[in-house]
């Protein structure tokens, strides 16, 4: 089974810490088998968490056969860690170990090298402090999380979450993610690269928002819409209508409507074999070739593979 570890640092923050857990514990395979094994390990037998204290059962020797190591965030990220933890980590990177911070993690995670020549995120607001402190780590402050293959990072809060759950899809496809994004409620929507900090408009006063109209062009991906379109229904200007996206999604509708036709395009190339060309009319794609451009920009790979790797998972 695959093993999951959790690294407790010493002033871990508890989000970050019970994130993977969760996650992972909660993950089940379509014949009701666990997906994961989940331990938490650590360089002492307790750690501190600032409100509270826990005893950790396992050392660090578990790194070393670990199939995934994740590094949660301490209360201050440029502490530095303990040697013997970096090496641990060193050692579990050398031993193929995929290994993935949440938040502040990146910063144990980049003192290891590990990161150097790679792009990686972290907290909005630590971004800087990561760059000028490891300045051959490629600091991307905009989106989600990252996914350089055996080092993933992620910003702060949820977006461990959505890192969490983008390994399970890699792992084990779509719809073990989705009913494991279903535990968490959370949505699995949100792509690496969707912006970290999104400022929203007041409400306006009737209590509108966008979420009508992200609903309709859900509904609506197989049709043909431009932006005209879009402004149509919601009854707004195209330049109202790009405005409010921005401040709400942090992207334009246009961005947008291609990432959901890219994420259901993803749900068919696992579940169907439906050929590629087939796959791009059936989410909105005019152009096969256009349809693949735009996958490859999105997901980093191919329709077929992307099908390789996930279908019949």
């Amino acid at each position: 089974m695959h093993t999951v570890a959790v690294l407790a640092l010493d002033s871990v923050v508890p989000f970050d810490l019970a994130t993977p857990m969760e996650v992972f514990g909660r993950t089940r395979l379509p014949d009701g088998r666990p997906g994961y094994r989940v331990v938490v390990c650590a360089a002492t037998p307790t750690v501190t968490t600032g409100a509270f204290s826990i005893a950790v059962p396992y050392g660090l020797d578990v790194l070393a056969d670990a199939d995934t190591v994740v590094v949660p965030g301490v209360a201050d990220p440029a502490a530095a860690a303990p040697a013997a933890v970096l090496d641990a980590l060193r050692t579990a990177a050398a031993n193929g170990a995929r290994i993935a911070s949440i938040c502040g993690g990146a910063f144990t995670l980049a003192a290891t090298g590990l990161l150097d020549g790679h792009r990686a995120t972290t907290h909005w607001v630590a971004t800087g402090r990561l760059a000028a402190r490891h300045p051959r780590v490629r600091v991307d402050p905009d989106v989600l999380y990252v996914d350089n293959g055996q080092f993933l990072t992620s910003a702060g809060a949820a977006a461990g979450l959505d890192l969490c759950l983008h390994l399970v899809r890699r792992d084990h496809g779509a719809a073990v993610a989705a009913d494991a994004a279903r535990l968490s409620v959370m949505p699995l929507e949100r792509a690496g690269g969707q912006a970290q900090f999104i400022t929203h408009e007041p409400p306006a006063p009737d209590g509108a928002t966008l979420e009508p109209l992200l609903a309709w062009m859900r509904d609506n991906t197989g049709r043909e819409l431009t932006l005209a379109d879009i402004a149509r229904h919601a009854g707004l200007s195209t330049r109202t209508l790009n405005r409010r996206f921005r401040d709400q999604t942090g992207t334009t509708p246009l961005r947008w409507l291609h990432r959901v036709r890219v994420h259901q395009a993803q749900h068919l190339l696992e579940t169907t074999t439906h050929p590629v060309d087939r796959v791009a009319g059936q989410v909105g794609f005019g152009s096969t070739t256009a349809f693949r451009d735009r996958f490859k920009r999105i997901t980093g790979t191919s329709p077929q593979a992307y099908r390789r790797s996930f279908r019949g998972v």
